[in-house]
């Protein structure tokens, strides 16, 4: 419900994604569903663009992945000093 609350979408819209395997890094421990910091940004990410452009999960879920795969890029390019 954290989380959800804090992307500002229904404990129903997770439970969804979740089961729909959108938040692959997520794991549950005796039921409870922990998520990282790299995984909310995820979650927040995916319900702005199912919000703003009307976009079906899985297509929110792809955006989500070239985001993060284009942060990852941006953080190796700094890291060698060619940003």
């Amino acid at each position: 419900e954290q989380i959800a609350a804090a992307c500002m979408a229904d404990p129903e819209w997770l439970a969804q994604r979740l089961e729909e395997g959108c938040f692959p890094s997520a794991e549950s421990t005796a039921g409870v569903w922990r998520f990282s910091a790299a995984t909310l940004l995820r979650a927040r990410r995916m319900r702005q663009f199912e919000r703003d452009f009307d976009a079906a999960p899985e297509l929110a879920a792809l955006i989500a992945d070239l985001l993060e795969e284009s942060d990852a890029l941006r953080a190796r390019l700094q890291r060698a000093g060619l940003d």
